[in-house]
């Protein structure tokens, strides 16, 4: 909880510092305009004026500049920034934002020679670069020296307990630097009495446990480090951990036998393989956000008279409540309670969980229409605007089926990548499943959605979506 409230301090401390670089900046080239610009083309000296408007800018062009950085990413991962990487994105975001500073207030500006306009955009991007990646850098500085000096640390797992752990720990043990790698303890993947790297880690289990260790330990970083003999289990192992919210690692003897997007890292002597975990570039996700939040507002108020009247229907059709609410699995296998207008009979499950079939006598004759129409989701809604779902994503199930299309299928967790979505590529492709073989074969459809994931897949099944919906063709 202390290491999470410090890096909520660390990320406000960057917008804050990022704010007032960006005012510093505005400041200074509103000053250069008026003493060295503006008297040129009017041949007298110009009086520095700090009205409304000034004021105005100087609060709206820093908070935009906020916006744009937090839109890249910028404010993600406060403890594991390159001081490099950093001095890149930087100077990058620098240019973006100037030009379009530079279109929306410089290009009306009164000048003497197009040589001002040249001047004007040298100059606010210069005193903007500067003063952002002065303060940048002190921040970013102080916290890798933290991180070297061992005073900050990643709460991390060895998944292996014999010599290539052994070796890997000892390796990243004995630099003098660190890399943020604080190592809590070790999971087994066979069975046996001895296990060598318990002389210098506690075990925590076995990997087939991995995710209630993960979640106890707060585990940030997973390292597999299995010998080869025990290569036959590396697929069940990346399946667990690609559902949980942790940085995946091997070493580097395993790349062969990788498959998917990774990339090389030099850790302090010990290469590792990092998993790409990145689905989606920041600046898209953040798009995609924004989008679940204004659609979803635009949908519940503007159509709040048609809410109302299914609402009616469904309240006065058949007995019991008009909100069903049922427990699902979301992001990271965090749970979450999914809403929807009730389209069965109040008893469906009394004998235990079950899947509907098109036929299902537990559905009632308006909530048949609803499923066509998909009108029994728009509750859910009101779960992407918490943030529990988003438009568009893999359709989430409960524990109860994630359980049994695991054992058919363990590339389900891939899913728990991502937010689940109202709709999906699989509900458009599939429609509802109605057991588990059916769950397995729309699977396919959501794992290629993931590996395709953009806003412009997005749009396509939003659009596909919209027609179901207005043809009444859904299944």
């Amino acid at each position: 909880m202390g290491g999470q409230m410090n890096r909520t301090r660390l990320r406000l401390l960057y917008i804050l510092l990022d704010f007032l670089a960006a005012a510093a900046a505005w400041f200074l080239f509103f000053r250069f305009r008026k003493v060295y610009l503006e008297p040129g083309k009017f041949g007298y000296d110009v009086p520095i004026e700090y009205d409304d408007n000034f004021f105005l800018g100087l609060t709206l062009i820093p908070t935009a500049w906020v916006l744009l950085y937090a839109s890249t990413g910028f404010y993600k991962n406060v403890y594991r920034k390159s001081r490099l990487n950093e001095l890149i994105q930087t100077f990058i975001t620098t240019v973006l934002g100037c030009t379009l500073l530079f279109f929306i207030f410089i290009l009306d500006d009164a000048i003497n020679t197009y040589r001002d306009y040249y001047l004007s955009y040298l100059y606010i991007c210069f005193f903007h670069f500067f003063i952002t990646y002065f303060f940048r850098f002190i921040l970013t500085n102080r916290t890798v020296k933290r991180v070297q000096s061992r005073e900050i640390g990643f709460n991390t797992l060895i998944i292996g307990s014999n010599e290539n752990a052994l070796s890997l720990y000892q390796e990243i043990q004995s630099e003098k630097k660190s890399y943020g790698n604080k190592f809590i303890g070790f999971v087994t993947v066979n069975k046996g009495s001895d296990y060598i790297l318990e002389e210098h880690l506690p075990m925590l289990g076995n990997f087939v446990n991995l995710r209630r260790v993960v979640e106890e330990h707060h585990v940030e970083e997973a390292i597999i480090a299995i010998e080869s003999s025990e290569h036959q289990k590396l697929e069940s192992i990346i399946a667990v951990l690609e559902g949980l919210d942790v940085i995946i690692k091997v070493i580097p003897d395993m790349y062969d036998i990788m498959s998917g997007s990774v990339k090389m890292s030099t850790i302090f002597g010990a290469p590792l393989i990092i998993i790409n975990r990145e689905i989606m570039p920041p600046w898209q996700q953040t798009i995609k956000r924004l989008f679940d939040i204004s659609a979803s507002l635009f949908v519940l108020i503007v159509f709040s008279p048609v809410f109302i009247v299914v609402g009616l229907i469904v309240k006065f059709t058949t007995p019991g409540p008009i909100i069903f609410a049922q427990e699902r699995i979301g992001i990271h296998g965090k749970p979450f309670n999914i809403f929807k207008f009730r389209s069965m009979y109040t008893d469906a499950e009394k004998h235990g969980p079950a899947l509907s079939s098109e036929k299902d006598p537990r559905i009632t004759k308006f909530g048949r229409f609803m499923r066509k129409t998909r009108l029994d989701e728009i509750p859910q809604f009101f779960n992407v605007l918490i943030g529990d779902m988003s438009l568009v994503g893999p359709r989430p199930e409960r524990q109860y089926y994630i359980d049994k299309i695991v054992e058919k299928a363990s590339h389900y967790n891939h899913l728990l990548k991502v937010r689940p979505g109202i709709t999906s590529w699989g509900q458009v492709k599939y429609g509802y499943a109605e057991n588990v073989d059916q769950m397995v074969e729309r699977l396919k459809y959501d794992i290629l959605y993931i590996e395709n994931m953009s806003l412009y897949v997005d749009a396509k099944i939003l659009i596909y979506t919209i027609l179901i919906v207005l043809k009444g063709s859904g299944k």
